[in-house]
C-alpha cells in the first residue's frame, strides 16, 4: 500500500512539474518594460539609415540592418523582444543589443535608457543618434554593472567624459564617430581614463580626436587586453615600452596616426600571441635596434617578423620604413599569413613571401619590383604562366599592385577570382587588351587599370547586377565606342575613360546611372552634338563632368544642365570620410602645371568643356550650378555676351572663358565672386570697363589679353575716371581663405598641359606623406605665389598714385 501511495505522489509531482513548465513565465519586470517602450517612443526607424553600404553589419555581426524594435509590444514579455536579454533568475534586463537597428533620434541625459540600471551589455553599433553626447550619467552608478559598451559609428559627438573610468567592470569598450560627427578626448583625460579600467580585454577608439602622445606607462594597467585599436586618433610620438606588458595581445591597430621614432623590436619578441598587426600610415624611422640585424636608419630587415608565429595580418604600408634583406638570410614568412600590406615600403624582391601561400589580401603598390616574377610565385598564386602579372589565390578580395614595373598582358584567368572586390593594376607597363570577362565579375566594385599601355576595345558586356562602383581606365590606348552595357552598372559612382582613343557621340544614356558622381571623357576622339534627351532626371548626382579635348559640336542643350541636381545645391553637410581603401584626387591643369589636388569628390564640383567645337550662346542656366568650384568653357566657339547669371556662382574658384568669340562687357556681377582666384577671359571680343573688386584687383594683364576694347585696371587704358578700388588691403586674408590655393599646397606636380583642364584619378592606398622633393616644389610654388601677390600690390599702389597725380 505504501508503495502505491509513493507511486501516486511521484506521478502527481511529475504532472505538476509538466503543467508548470507549460505555463508561460513573464520574467520581464514591468517598470523596465515601460522604460524600454518609452525609449523606443522617442526614436524613429528609418530604413534608409544603416543601409550597410560599408558592409559593417554584415562583416561584424553577420546580419543585415533590420528593425529590431518592431517586435517591442506591451502584450509580449520584453525578455522575448528582439535585442533584449534578461536575467533568468531576477527578470532584470541585462543586455540591450540594438546594433544595426536603423534607429534615428537624440539620446539625452533624461533618456529612459538610464532606468535600466542592471545592464551588463549595451550595444548601439551603427545607428544614427545625431546631437547625442556620450552619457554623463555614468558617474551616478546607474550602469555600474556594465561590462560591454559599443557606440561604434552611431553619430555620437562631443567630448568623451572622464567618468567612463567609473565603469570598473568594463571588459569591452568601442567608440567611433560617424563620418559627419566628431568625437574628442582631451589629452589629459586620455592619460587618466583607463587607469581604473583594469579588466578591459578589448579597446577600440577609432577616429577619436585625441591629439596626444601615448604616455610611458599608458599600458601598465591594461595587461588583460587582447584587442587594441587606436587608429586615426591623431596620436604622435613613439610607441611606449609599456606596450610590451600586453603579453595576451592578439590584435594591434595603430594606423593613420603620426607615430614616429623607431619600430621597436620587442614588439615582435614580447608579444607572442600577436595575430593582427596594422601600423600603416605613420612616420616610423630612425636607427632600428632589432634583435637580428643592425639595420641602417629607416630600414627594417624582413627577418624581424619571422618570430611572430601566430601572425595572420600585417600592414606596414606608408610607414616611412624600407623593408630589406640585407643579411641575405634564407627567411620566409608564415604560411598562415592571410593579409599583407607593404605599399611604399621599397620592396625590391619577393623571396621572403615564398611560403605565404594563403594570402587573400596583398598590397605591393608603390614599390620597386621589376623584372620577371619568380617561378615559385606562379605555383603559389597563379593558374598559368602566360604573363608576368602574378595572380593571387581564389580567396583574394583585394589585389593592389599599382605603381610598379609590371609588364606583359592581363591574363583572363584573373576572372577566376570570384571573390575579388577591388583590383588596382594602375601605373604599370601592362599591354594588350583588357580581358572581356572583367565585365562579368559580379563582386568587383573597383577596377583601376589607369596609366598602362592597354589597347583594343573596352569590355563590351557589363552584366546586370554588377557591383562596380569605380571604373578607371584613364591614360591607355583604348579604342572603339563606350559600351552601352555600362548602363547595367547601377552602383557606378566614378567613370574615368580619359586620355584614350575612344570614338562615338556623347553617351547620354549614362545619365540613367543614379549614383554617378564623376564622368571624365577628356582627351578622346568623341564628336558630334550633344542631343536633347527625353530621359527624366539624368545625372542626378553628377559632381564632376569633364568632356575637354574632344570634338563635340553645336549648342549645349539646356536639358543636360537643368537636371544636374547635385551641382545646383551647396551642401555643407558633405564631409570627407575618415577611412577607406582608396582616396579620391582631382587633377587640375592650369598655366602649364598639372596639380593633383587631394579632395573628396563629393566636395569638389567641376564642369570642363574646354577644347571642343561648341558654338552658340553660353546657356544662362549655367549660373544655376551654384556648387561649381571650377568652370572651364575655354577654346570653343561660344559667342554673344557673358551671362549675368555667372555672378550666382558664389563658390567658384576658377573661371576660364578664354579663346572664344564672346562680346560685350564683363558683367559687374562677377566682381562679387569672392572665392575667385583664377580668371581667364583672353582672346575674345570683350569691351568696356573691367569690373573693380577685391578679387579683380589680383588679376594681371594676361587674364584679358586679346580683348582690345577693354579698359581699366590692369590693362594700359584708363577707364574714364575709374580708379582701382581701395580693396587690396585684406587680400591676403581672402586669398588665404581660397580652398583652391589651399588645395595647391596639397598638390603633386605631375606634368605639362595647356589652358585649364580638370581630370580625375582614383588613388588606392595612397600615402599622404609627401616626399622631400615634393615638399621643395610646394615651397617654391608658395614662394612664387607670395612674390606674385606682392608684385600685384605694388602695381596697384603705383597705378593708384599715378591716377591720383593725374
Amino acid at each position: 500500500m505504501g508503495y502505491n501511495q509513493f507511486s501516486f505522489l511521484f506521478f502527481l509531482c511529475l504532472c505538476l512539474l509538466s503543467l508548470s513548465s507549460s505555463i508561460p513565465h513573464h520574467l520581464c519586470r514591468r517598470d523596465e518594460s515601460i522604460s524600454l517602450l518609452k525609449f523606443k517612443k522617442k526614436l524613429t526607424v528609418n530604413s534608409s539609415v544603416s543601409s550597410d553600404g560599408d558592409g559593417f553589419c554584415e562583416t561584424f555581426y553577420n546580419q543585415m540592418p533590420h528593425q529590431k524594435t518592431s517586435s517591442w509590444k506591451m502584450s509580449r514579455d520584453c525578455c522575448s523582444w528582439d535585442g533584449v536579454t534578461c536575467d533568468e533568475m531576477t527578470g532584470h534586463v541585462i543586455e540591450l543589443n540594438l546594433s544595426c537597428s536603423q534607429l534615428v533620434g537624440k539620446i539625452d541625459s533624461n533618456s529612459n535608457l538610464f532606468q535600466l540600471s542592471h545592464l551588463q551589455r549595451l550595444d548601439l553599433f551603427y545607428n544614427n543618434f545625431p546631437g547625442s553626447h556620450i552619457f554623463p550619467e555614468f558617474d551616478s552608478g546607474r550602469f555600474s554593472s556594465l561590462t560591454h559598451l559599443d557606440l561604434f559609428k552611431s553619430s555620437f559627438s562631443g567630448q568623451i567624459p572622464l567618468k567612463i573610468s567609473h565603469l570598473s567592470k568594463l571588459q569591452s569598450l568601442s567608440l567611433s564617430p560617424s563620418s559627419e560627427t566628431n568625437l574628442r578626448l582631451a589629452a589629459r583625460d586620455f592619460k587618466l581614463l583607463f587607469q581604473n579600467l583594469t579588466k578591459l580585454t578589448a579597446l577600440q577608439l577609432k577616429g577619436i580626436n585625441i591629439s596626444s602622445t601615448i604616455s610611458l606607462n599608458f599600458f601598465s594597467h591594461l595587461t588583460t587586453l587582447r584587442l587594441l585599436s587606436l587608429s586615426n586618433c591623431n596620436l604622435r610620438g613613439p610607441i611606449p615600452k609599456s606596450l610590451s606588458n600586453l603579453t595576451r595581445l592578439e590584435l594591434l591597430v595603430l594606423d593613420g596616426n603620426t607615430l614616429n621614432g623607431t619600430m621597436p623590436s620587442w614588439m615582435f619578441s614580447q608579444l607572442p600571441s600577436l595575430r593582427y598587426l596594422i601600423l600603416s600610415n605613420n612616420h616610423f624611422s630612425g636607427q632600428l635596434e632589432d634583435f637580428k640585424s643592425n639595420s641602417l636608419s629607416g630600414y627594417v630587415d624582413v627577418s624581424l617578423f619571422s618570430d611572430l608565429k601566430q601572425l595572420r595580418v600585417l600592414d606596414l604600408s606608408y610607414t616611412s620604413i624600407s623593408l630589406t634583406n640585407e643579411n641575405k638570410v634564407n627567411v620566409t614568412w608564415l604560411e598562415s599569413l592571410d593579409k599583407l600590406g607593404l605599399a611604399a615600403c621599397e620592396v625590391k624582391e619577393l623571396e621572403f613571401l615564398r611560403s605565404a601561400k594563403q594570402l587573400g589580401d596583398l598590397d605591393l603598390s608603390n614599390n620597386k619590383l621589376q623584372g620577371r616574377i619568380p617561378v615559385w610565385a606562379w605555383s603559389n598564386w597563379m593558374f598559368s604562366m602566360r604573363s608576368s602579372l602574378p595572380i593571387p589565390p581564389n580567396t583574394t578580395w583585394l589585389f593592389f599592385i599599382s605603381q610598379n614595373n609590371m609588364s606583359g598582358e592581363i591574363p583572363s584567368s584573373i576572372c577566376n577570382l570570384t571573390s575579388l572586390e577591388m583590383l588596382d593594376l594602375g601605373r604599370n607597363n601592362l599591354r594588350g587588351e583588357i580581358p572581356q570577362c572583367l565585365g562579368n565579375m559580379t563582386a568587383l566594385g573597383v577596377l583601376d587599370i589607369r596609366h598602362n599601355n592597354l589597347s583594343g576595345n573596352l569590355p563590351t558586356t557589363f552584366i546586370s547586377g554588377s557591383s562596380l562602383r569605380s571604373l578607371n581606365l584613364h591614360g591607355n590606348k583604348l579604342e572603339g565606342k563606350i559600351p552601352r552595357s555600362l548602363a547595367h552598372c547601377k552602383e557606378l559612382e566614378v567613370l574615368d575613360l580619359g586620355d584614350n582613343h575612344l570614338i562615338g557621340t556623347f553617351p547620354m544614356w549614362l545619365g540613367t546611372l543614379p549614383k554617378l558622381q564623376v564622368l571624365s571623357l577628356r582627351s578622346n576622339e568623341l564628336h558630334g552634338s550633344i542631343r536633347t534627351s527625353t530621359i527624366e532626371n539624368i545625372f542626378p548626382n553628377l559632381r564632376m563632368l569633364d568632356l575637354s579635348s574632344n570634338a563635340f559640336t553645336g549648342n549645349l542643350p539646356k536639358c543636360l544642365l537643368q537636371h544636374l541636381k547635385a551641382m545646383r545645391t551647396i551642401d555643407p553637410s558633405k564631409m570627407e570620410p575618415s577611412d577607406g581603401y582608396y582616396q579620391d584626387t582631382v587633377a587640375v591643369v592650369t598655366k602649364g602645371l598639372e596639380l593633383e589636388v587631394v579632395r573628396i569628390l563629393s566636395l569638389y564640383t567641376t564642369v570642363d568643356l574646354s577644347n571642343n567645337k561648341f558654338e552658340g550662346h553660353i546657356p544662362s542656366i549655367v549660373g544655376d550650378l551654384v556648387a561649381l568650384r571650377v568652370l572651364n568653357l575655354s577654346h570653343n566657339g561660344w559667342e554673344g555676351h557673358i551671362p549675368l547669371s555667372l555672378g550666382n556662382l558664389s563658390v567658384v574658384e576658377s573661371l576660364d572663358l578664354s579663346g572664344n568669340h564672346l562680346s560685350g562687357e564683363i558683367p559687374q556681377q562677377l566682381a562679387s565672386l569672392t572665392f575667385l582666384s583664377l580668371l581667364n577671359l583672353f582672346h575674345n571680343h570683350l569691351r568696356g570697363c573691367i569690373p573693380q573688386g577685391p578679387q579683380f584687383a589680383t588679376f594681371e594683364n594676361y587674364s584679358y589679353e586679346g580683348n582690345d576694347g577693354l579698359r581699366g585696371f590692369p590693362v594700359s587704358k584708363v577707364c574714364g575716371d575709374d580708379h582701382v578700388s581701395n580693396t587690396v588691403s585684406g587680400l591676403d586674408d581672402q586669398e588665404g581663405d581660397s580652398e583652391f590655393l589651399n588645395d595647391f599646397r596639397k598638390a603633386a606636380l605631375m606634368g605639362y598641359g595647356s589652358g585649364l583642364c580638370v581630370g580625375l584619378s582614383i588613388i588606392y592606398m595612397v600615402s599622404t606623406r609627401n616626399p622631400i622633393w615634393l615638399a621643395r616644389i610646394i615651397l617654391k610654388l608658395e614662394h612664387k605665389i607670395i612674390t606674385r601677390r606682392k608684385k600685384k600690390q605694388r602695381l596697384v599702389r603705383n597705378n593708384k598714385r599715378r591716377n591720383n597725380h593725374l
